[in-house]
């Protein structure tokens, strides 16, 4: 299996293979559309997101030296003394978090009281606080300044590097592709939204950006040489770098998504370390999202703002007028010309120029038939030396 994905890989570097990443961009921007517009309903439809209490405010019980684990008591305890629903999470081994809407002093009480009760231990062992939701007023605040602030050291990073301000615009519009839809995946999960995805959020943004970077300069150096040969067009040089790099961004994705699976999965479903789901879920969705960003969004977005550019268009026809007089009609979505069995194959030769006249005729005839190699005897007597051309 690993000789075999190899075997593609270098198909796919030397264009030998390729999937139409660029020339379907039509479709994988309706798609991206769609999933951004279904990303921005959901919240509406689920009426929000599960804000944790950092962001709300209320009260917060701690459960510390407990063999009993089960986080229905929690939430039974509440109900019956406020009514009101609790967030119970197994934070570490022997320890439970309450996690109610604000509580009056009495209530603060009876809830601490009858948890000691039902998770058996010493009043010692259970603690109570209030978060008031100013803090996560404060975070929420934050992480919108360092969003602005990422945003725009990328812009003028990338317009520096790549010298083109063209990228920039399809690595921003592919972040934000990937904030929303993280968003609105969290959203739909109903998973509760803390600092620590906040950090995610952050987190994967970063991760979005080194694979955009990785494709992008694959980009850079295939464009760069556009205008010295004639066999691919501008879309193509662009497709052949995605695919050129996209055994390494599958590679990169599955390295990343490994350990944050395994504590999404493991650590938190199964094992029930709750404290990690969430900037787990939000690391794990947004790093399938980024390598997904990068190869059906960014790329094929800056294929489009530069396809029209003068340049190009005059190089596409050039190209397209090459091919027609060599008869070309079918070509990989890399630009390599394909047989009758599908198979790749060279370039045919361009035609030999023939002479406009006959004095350029004459004088064409002279070149080819008049130079007599060392040992040629006009009388048939000699011979060429070997490996020498009669045609030079």
């Amino acid at each position: 299996m690993a000789a075999g994905f190899a075997k593609a890989g270098n198909q796919l570097y030397t264009g030998e293979r390729a999937y139409p990443f660029i020339q379907k961009s039509n479709l994988w921007f309706l798609l991206a559309a769609l999933a951004v517009l279904i990303s921005i309903a959901v919240p509406f439809v689920r009426q929000g997101f599960n804000l944790g209490i950092e962001f709300t405010g209320g009260s917060q019980f701690t459960i510390s030296q407990t063999e009993e684990t089960d986080i229905a008591l929690g939430e039974e305890v509440v109900a019956e003394v406020s009514g009101q629903d609790a967030t119970v999470t197994n934070i570490a081994a022997n320890t439970m978090r309450v996690q109610t809407e604000q509580l009056t002093d009495d209530e603060t009480l009876e809830v601490a009281e009858s948890l000691q009760q039902a998770y058996g231990v010493t009043p010692d062992h259970v603690t109570s606080t209030f978060i008031g939701p100013t803090w996560g007023e404060q975070v929420s605040e934050q992480m919108m300044l360092g969003l602005v602030i990422f945003i725009i050291l990328v812009a003028l990073y990338m317009a520096l590097y790549f010298r083109t301000w063209k990228m920039s615009l399809a690595a921003i519009l592919g972040l934000g592709f990937v904030v929303i839809t993280t968003a609105g995946i969290y959203s739909a999960t109903g998973f509760e939204v803390t600092p620590s995805a906040i950090i995610g959020f952050l987190t994967i943004l970063s991760y979005a950006l080194y694979d955009t970077m990785v494709v992008f300069d694959k980009i850079r150096e295939n464009v760069q040489s556009l205008r010295q040969q004639k066999d691919q067009t501008f879309t193509e040089r662009v497709n052949l770098a995605v695919n050129q790099t996209l055994v390494r961004s599958i590679n990169t994705s599955v390295v990343g998504i490994l350990p944050v699976g395994s504590i999404l999965f493991i650590g938190a479903w199964l094992l029930g370390a709750g404290t990690l789901r969430d900037i787990s879920l939000a690391l794990f969705v947004g790093v399938i999202v980024g390598t997904l960003a990068t190869i059906f969004v960014q790329a094929p977005l800056y294929a489009r703002t530069r396809r029209n550019d003068a340049d190009i268009v005059a190089h596409t026809e050039e190209v397209l007028r090459l091919r027609a007089e060599r008869g070309i009609g079918t070509v990989t979505f890399s630009g390599t010309p394909l047989d009758e069995q599908g198979r790749p194959v060279p370039f045919p030769p361009l035609p030999e120029p023939e002479p406009e006249d006959e004095e350029d005729a004459e004088a064409l005839e002279i070149v080819i038939t008049g130079f007599e190699p060392e040992g040629h005897t006009p009388d048939g007597g000699g011979a060429h030396p070997a490996g020498d051309d009669v045609r030079r």
